[in-house]
């Protein structure tokens, strides 16, 4: 990393000095609206009996809500990420919390599931958007050898959705009904709103353009590191979709007890999320194969574990930590995208939900086939083990030529070169 003159001259030692530590509450105003996000992405799943029975379809036709707002998200992420290169950072991401909070609300307030299915695409848009934005900016405020550590903060606020949001919305959804889960995670998203407007820092319009953030679909490295979270964490949602079903039908325990499992998960992915980017900063795609082949043999074990909470609550634990490896693709992406930092970054979550779709489709595939509910575990194993077979492929090539963005010109690239190591943030 440079340092400018000014940097180091007394005076401004002095001011960084007595300047407040302002990251850390950057840091956690970007992660409350991944804990929005977060809430809502999951406990949609755990909601859906509920809805269901209230608009009086069957499950298998409110689960279209779920593909609904993952569309949004495998379309608005790229789109948004282009159409919003011309404008500052800090101005994108208030703009998505906003469409993010009305399109929970008007979900919270849908007369009948047509209007769910569209209030549900719509709050689907800003996610990807949302997530890629406020990991280039948490990435642009640190030295290049902690990034994958300051993305992983920002993603603690998904991953803690899930052992305080989900849990909450599922408990909230069966006392007072779905809606009001709905309703708050739109009070969450308007949160975010307020604490990125007072804390997100000020960043000038016109840093990148529309054909630059396109370019990075030209690069194959950005492909294949986008089909390792395609595929590779299919496997965990292949799981997670059908977990509530799995501990009913199999586990035999009461729905009351769901959301303790719902927050084992959780508690298993913030752990990921807080220590595994460690891991990340020093040997990066490194991280991500283990990762996969610890998530594969996780979810081969779920068959097994199913049968026993205890065993299942320890497993479902091991599967959680597998979320971590949504922080490491995005560094990756990083690293390869050159100037199309923005569309690089929105589409991991693209991805992500691509990943989503294609776990819960299959798990399903296979429970109807007669299989056992219990099957979603070799099913999200397999995906787990195609991912890593791509990461095979792509950590040959990056051991074979050196990367587009090399390891410290990264920021520049995005037009984000932090100055110093630390950077005290407030004032725009």
């Amino acid at each position: 990393m440079t340092t400018s003159s000014q940097a180091t001259s007394p005076r401004a030692t002095s001011a960084r000095t007595s300047a407040p530590p302002h990251l850390a509450i950057v840091l956690i105003s970007l992660a409350m609206g991944g804990f929005a996000i977060g809430t809502t992405e999951f406990a949609s799943m755990s909601l859906l009996p509920f809805f269901a029975a209230d608009l009086h379809i069957d499950e298998p036709t409110a689960g279209h809500a779920i593909s609904a707002y993952a569309l949004g998200v495998v379309l608005g992420a790229p789109l948004i990420a282009v159409l919003g290169a011309r404008f500052a950072r800090r101005t994108q991401l208030l703009v998505l919390m906003i469409v993010f909070a009305l399109g929970n609300a008007l979900t919270a307030l849908a007369p009948g599931f047509g209007w769910m299915i569209a209030a549900r695409f719509l709050a689907g848009l800003p996610h990807g958007a949302y997530f890629g934005v406020a990991a280039l900016v948490a990435a642009s405020l640190v030295p290049q050898h902690r990034r994958s550590q300051a993305i992983g903060q920002v993603m603690l606020g998904l991953t803690c959705a899930t052992i305080i949001g989900v849990p909450l919305a599922n408990l909230i959804g069966q006392a007072v009904g779905w809606r009001a889960s709905f309703g708050l995670v739109s009070v969450l998203a308007l949160l975010t709103v307020l604490l990125c407007a007072l804390f997100a820092p000020r960043d000038q319009a016109g840093r990148s353009d529309p054909l630059r953030e396109l370019g990075a679909l030209k690069s194959g490295r950005v492909w294949i590191t986008l089909a390792i979270g395609a595929i590779g964490f299919g496997g965990m949602f292949a799981v997670y979709t059908y977990l509530a079903t799995t501990l009913i039908e199999v586990t035999r325990v009461s729905p009351a007890v769901i959301p303790f499992f719902l927050a084992v998960f959780g508690v298993g992915a913030t752990l990921g999320n807080l220590f595994v980017p460690r891991f990340a900063d020093r040997a990066l795609m490194p991280t991500a194969g283990v990762i996969l082949l610890s998530s594969a043999v996780a979810l081969l074990l779920f068959p097994l574990a199913a049968h026993d909470p205890w065993l299942l609550a320890a497993d479902v634990f091991a599967i959680g930590t597998g979320v971590s490896l949504g922080a490491i693709l995005q560094t990756r992406l990083m690293d390869v995208a050159g100037d199309a930092q923005a569309l690089a970054a929105a589409l991991n979550h693209s991805a992500f939900n691509t990943a989503n779709a294609l776990g819960p489709f299959l798990g399903g595939l296979a429970i109807r086939e007669g299989l056992g509910w219990t099957s979603t575990g070799p099913v999200g194993a397999g995906l787990a083990l195609m991912g890593f077979l791509i990461w095979i492929v792509a950590w040959r090539d990056s051991r074979a030529a050196p990367d587009e963005v090399a390891p410290g010109t990264w920021a520049a690239a995005s037009g984000n070169a932090p100055k110093r190591p630390a950077l005290p943030l407030g004032k725009g």
